[in-house]
């Protein structure tokens, strides 16, 4: 019995923010449908200026539970600006929850709603969410071989035409570092030194495609690119051996006491244009959050262990920034859900929602 009670306990930790934030998605569907309809006639700034702000409520809901419900404490290392910039985001990538880490960061800006992402073309297939992370911005893409330059150029110069903030997210690894995937680690590791690049631990060899097309689209765009590394405190194992990340809910479980995150700002003229040049400048970059991720893990003395060089604030972000939000969704949900009318709406919005949407998807990119 004590231990049903344990198990339901931890189940409730994560399964009332998973109810909120996946039974919002349909009324948020709605208020954004309504939106792009009446927008259709209207320049295309109109409709991104409004949805840019719809996506700022959603998104401060979420970091309610990531942040405030989870009680995570956010130790933030470089220069993060104050102000909003148009940027591009490169990140090394572990779990789910590094999506979230991006808005963390984009909401201390005052830049949450500009948040768009590189994601892979699996992703689009997602109900409700995949094809609205399309019609925000984002950009689905396929690897090696499959990737298409052009139509990842076309999407990007329609945002730009559009005069659409930009803070695009980019994972250059293509996957996650997962060790308890060995083989994937252990072959990118062998491409480096086929390749002649320096051979790293704790993060994948980079691919350059993506963040090559992005910044070569953008370059008179841009005003930056922040180089992110991220690290989970708590991912190390009796032995001393790196971990899984945390899941999405294992980290609303409030099993990551504490999460660390270096910016590095990046002006535009110190990146190489030509793909061979940047291609090397991505991996010199990636060899630099190698090195502070074998500080983090791997530092002989232990008191440098779980924390990265340099000085740190600790960032805690207000309720008034997430709570808001949080109870404005909720009761329009409820509201909708307490009346018959109501409740047959919001269940056709998931179904032909999902149906619409995944339909549009496999038609237009």
């Amino acid at each position: 019995m004590l231990l049903s009670l344990v198990l339901h306990t931890y189940s409730m930790r994560y399964f009332l923010p998973a109810a909120v934030m996946m039974g919002t998605a349909p009324t948020y569907v709605l208020a954004w449908g309504a939106w792009r309809l009446l927008s259709a006639v209207l320049p295309a700034r109109f409709y991104r200026e409004v949805d840019d702000r719809l996506y700022t409520i959603y998104q401060s809901m979420v970091l309610f539970f990531f942040e405030n419900y989870a009680g995570v404490q956010v130790i933030i290392y470089g220069d993060l600006p104050k102000n909003k910039e148009n940027i591009i985001y490169l990140s090394n990538h572990q779990c789910t929850v590094d999506w979230i880490i991006a808005d963390m960061l984009a909401i201390r800006q005052n830049a949450l709603g500009h948040v768009r992402y590189v994601l892979k073309d699996g992703l689009k297939w997602l109900p409700l969410y995949g094809w609205y992370f399309s019609q925000h911005g984002g950009v689905y893409v396929k690897r090696s071989a499959k990737f298409n330059e052009k139509e990842m150029r076309g999407k990007l110069r329609a945002q730009m035409k559009a005069e659409t903030p930009m803070y695009l997210v980019i994972f250059p690894e293509g996957t996650r570092y997962n060790p308890e995937i060995p083989k994937v680690i252990a072959d990118s590791q062998s491409f480096a030194e086929k390749e002649g690049l320096a051979v790293l631990k704790h993060v994948l060899t980079p691919r350059v495609k993506a963040t090559h097309v992005a910044i070569d689209t953008m370059k008179d765009y841009l005003d930056a690119v922040y180089d992110v590394t991220v690290a989970y405190e708590g991912t190390v194992d009796h032995k001393g051996q790196r971990k899984l990340a945390p899941s999405m809910t294992e980290f609303l479980c409030k099993e990551c006491p504490r999460v660390h995150i270096f910016i590095d700002r990046i002006e535009l003229k110190d990146i190489p244009e030509e793909q061979m040049y940047m291609r090397r400048w991505l991996h010199e970059r990636f060899e630099i959050k190698d090195k502070l991720l074998i500080e983090f893990y791997d530092a002989k003395d232990s008191k440098r262990r779980n924390k990265f060089p340099g000085k740190s604030v600790h960032s805690k972000l207000s309720l008034k920034k997430t709570l808001p939000s949080l109870l404005f969704l909720g009761g329009l949900t409820a509201s909708m859900l307490l009346t018959e009318s109501g409740r047959k709406l919001y269940v056709k919005t998931w179904i032909y929602g999902t149906l619409i949407g995944c339909l549009w998807v496999s038609i237009k990119p």
